[in-house]
Formats: structure tokens, sequence, C-alpha cells
């Protein structure tokens, strides 16, 4: 088995970490869950693009008062 054919993880079969590396240790990966903090950030924009959207859609234009 070639060097670029092993897991980057090198653990034994059946084996799970959260912590993946990959590039002989150069990037790692975490798998893991989304701070609530983010999500929240995440709504907020949401609600302020689909508001944003519908008030300010198209800018002043013609037969528009504004």
């Amino acid at each position: 088995m070639s060097e670029g054919d092993r897991p980057a993880h090198n653990s034994p079969p059946g084996e799970h970490h959260e912590l993946e590396e990959y590039a002989g240790g150069s990037i790692k990966a975490w798998m893991g869950h989304i701070p609530l903090w983010l999500l929240a950030v995440y709504f907020v924009l949401f609600v302020w693009g689909l508001y944003y959207s519908y008030h300010f859609w198209g800018g002043l234009g013609p037969g528009r008062i504004g």
C-alpha cells in the first residue's frame, strides 16, 4: 500500500477519532457541532436578507416613489 492510499489518521480499522489529519498532518479536520451563537448569526443574516430583498428590491425605478 502506497503512502497516498493509507488512511490519513493512521489508526487501526474500526477505530474512530474526531480529529482527522491530511497531507502528513498539515491539514486537520475536526468533526463537531456548530456553536449556537453561529446558528443565531446565520438566522439573523437570513432574516435580514429576506427583509432587505423585499423592502429594497430593484431600487428606484420608473413609477416608483421613493
